[in-house]
Parts: structure tokens; C-alpha cells; sequence
């Protein structure tokens, strides 16, 4: 049995090799996260906002606490969220009860800020999910559903439908139409959508291997980089959910972050808005992941650039209804007053 012997002494090499190669990465990235990133933060950032804020009424004080929140804080475009669609597309009144109110309140308040309706839904995938884009007659209702908010006074619409593949070619005849709609309105279209895959070659390898009843759930939705040239070259904002790491360790999440940001902004700044969304919420399970590491990250993946992007690019913050006053405070003194 001297093959099988030697069979394992080569299988214990490959896995030290691989620690090896594992331990060397880690430490650098480690010490990479020790020096302070040079870049600092933009005049362009984004926040995603609760339901509250159209489907509820609200005191003129907490419109104006919310306008000087987003002062304070540098956020030029807010997604609220108004959804989500049914499953024919639409979306009810009832769900958006208060929005002209609060459009009305942004413009007394806030006339230079942003108000995007954030609507979305499950996308419906190999028969899991409510919304069948596939279906003509599905599109043709969302973008019924994007003129009421459009006629309601929002200055964009952004959409957030996951799980979005790379070979969905229905989300972007989607996004060619919407842009036709947002454009004759003087108004704004942007998309949430994940991080880049690691490597493009691994998506159809995932699409072969696993069952095709489980795709929803466990395929990576993520773009490739031609698919997201794709999405930018029809958004004028693009928010690339960048959290929900998972990673162990903050020299991992930081990495995360920084690469994500070169990779994207290299690909699509100078071609659309740029928001790279970072967390406040506290995940169950992620003791690695939060605002600072994220910011830094971001920093530093616009450190590694060899110019800025031609068009704006920002943070994404994830979402107001987990950003207490600790948060705000740290974004802005990790981002918004670094370097001035």
C-alpha cells in the first residue's frame, strides 16, 4: 500500500502549502489594514430608508430631523423604500400612503436631495420567487407602477430585484425601458445589485453542478463583469450591495471591501454613479463585519486606483433603520472628514 502512503503524504503537503499560501495572505492583508488608507470620502452618498416614510404619517419635526440628518451626513440620494411590487407588478396605494407628503416635505427641506422610490421583489427563478420579469406583461405593469411614483413627485426609481443572473436578459430590456421612462421625466434610474463574482468562469460551472430546483437559493446571483458593464451602461446609479460578507475576520472583510471597490470602479466608473454599500446593522452570525472595517476597505480599494473614475462615486449606507447616532458619528469621521 506504498501508493496509498504516499498518496497521503502528498495530500497533507497540498494542505500545508495551502495554509501556508492562506497564512502569508492573511498577514497581508493584515498589515495592509494597519497603515491609514489615504483616500477619503465624497460629496455623493446614498442611504437606504424604511417604508415608514411613505407608508406612514410624520411630525414636521421628524422632517426636518431627517433633512438635517442627511445634510450633516453628505447623503445626496435616498432610497425609499415604497414596494414591493406584487407579483403582477403593481403595488398597492395603501403601501404608500404618505409619499406625496414626504416628497413634499423633501422639497421644503432637503430641495437638493434626492428622493428615489426603492421598489423590488423576489424575482421569480426556475419557478421560485413572485415576479416573473420573463412575462411581458409583468414589465409592462412595473413601469405603470414607475410613472405613479414618478407622478407622485420622486426624482428617480430604484430598483432592487434579487436574485438578478447574468443571463438575465428580460431585468435589462427592464432597465432599457425604465430608462426611457425616468429620462423623459428629467428623473433618475439606479439598481441594487451584488458584488462582482470572483472569477466569471465559475458561474456556469455552478449553473451545471447544482440542482436545478436549488438555483435560487444557492447559485450565486452575482454579475459578471460583462453583465455589469451591461446594467451601467443602462442606470445612472449603480449601489453594489457589498455587505453580508461572512467572512471571519476584519483583515478578510477589509479585503472584501477594498477589492470590490477597485474591481467596480475600474469597470463601471466612468461610466455611471457609483455607491458602495456599507453596513450598519449588527448580522447574528458576522462578528467581522461593520461600518469602520467597510469604510476603511472601501478607502482603501480607491487607494489602489490610478486615477479617480470619470463619473461620481460614493458609499451606500445599509439602511437608516439600523444607523443610531454612534454610526453617523463614525461615518463621518472614517469618512466624510478624513483627509480634509
Amino acid at each position: 500500500m506504498r501508493w496509498v502512503r504516499r498518496t497521503g503524504r502528498a495530500a497533507v503537503w497540498a494542505l500545508g502549502y495551502a495554509l501556508v499560501l492562506l497564512g502569508l495572505f492573511m498577514a497581508h492583508t493584515w498589515a495592509g489594514l494597519q497603515t491609514e488608507p489615504r483616500s477619503g470620502g465624497t460629496a455623493v452618498n446614498a442611504l437606504w430608508a424604511r417604508h415608514q416614510w411613505v407608508g406612514e404619517p410624520h411630525t414636521e419635526q421628524e422632517y426636518r430631523a431627517l433633512a438635517d440628518l442627511l445634510h450633516r451626513n453628505r447623503i445626496t440620494d435616498v432610497f425609499f423604500h415604497a414596494g414591493p411590487f406584487e407579483p403582477d407588478g403593481g403595488v398597492p396605494p395603501a403601501k404608500y400612503a404618505h409619499a406625496r407628503r414626504l416628497i413634499e416635505a423633501m422639497r421644503t427641506y432637503a430641495p437638493d436631495v434626492r428622493p428615489q422610490a426603492y421598489l423590488g421583489q423576489i424575482r421569480k427563478v426556475d419557478g421560485y420567487g413572485l415576479v416573473d420579469l420573463d412575462d411581458p406583461a409583468v414589465r409592462a405593469r412595473v413601469l405603470e407602477t414607475d410613472r405613479i411614483f414618478l407622478d407622485l413627485g420622486f426624482a428617480g426609481i430604484h430598483y432592487d430585484f434579487e436574485p438578478i443572473y447574468p443571463d438575465d436578459e428580460a431585468f435589462l430590456e427592464l432597465l432599457e425601458r425604465t430608462r426611457e421612462l425616468t429620462r423623459s421625466r428629467n428623473a433618475v434610474l439606479s439598481v441594487a445589485v451584488e458584488q462582482l463574482t470572483l472569477a466569471d468562469w465559475t458561474q456556469p460551472i455552478y449553473r451545471a453542478l447544482l440542482p436545478k430546483a436549488g438555483r435560487s437559493v444557492h447559485y450565486p446571483p452575482r454579475p459578471t463583469r460583462d453583465y455589469l458593464r451591461r446594467v451601467a451602461d443602462l442606470c445612472d446609479q449603480v449601489a453594489i450591495m457589498t455587505y453580508d460578507v461572512s467572512l471571519p475576520t476584519k483583515a478578510m472583510v477589509g479585503w472584501h471591501f477594498a477589492a470590490h471597490t477597485e474591481w467596480t470602479l475600474r469597470l463601471i466608473g466612468d461610466r455611471t454613479t457609483v455607491f458602495m454599500g456599507v453596513p450598519t446593522y449588527r448580522p447574528l452570525m458576522d462578528w467581522a463585519e461593520d461600518l469602520p472595517t467597510a469604510l476603511r476597505g472601501v478607502r482603501r480599494g480607491v487607494d489602489a486606483l490610478e486615477r479617480p473614475p470619470a463619473r461620481p462615486f460614493g458609499v451606500g449606507v445599509y439602511a437608516e433603520w439600523t444607523t443610531d447616532a454612534r454610526d453617523w458619528a463614525r461615518y463621518r469621521a472614517d469618512w466624510l472628514t478624513v483627509g480634509e
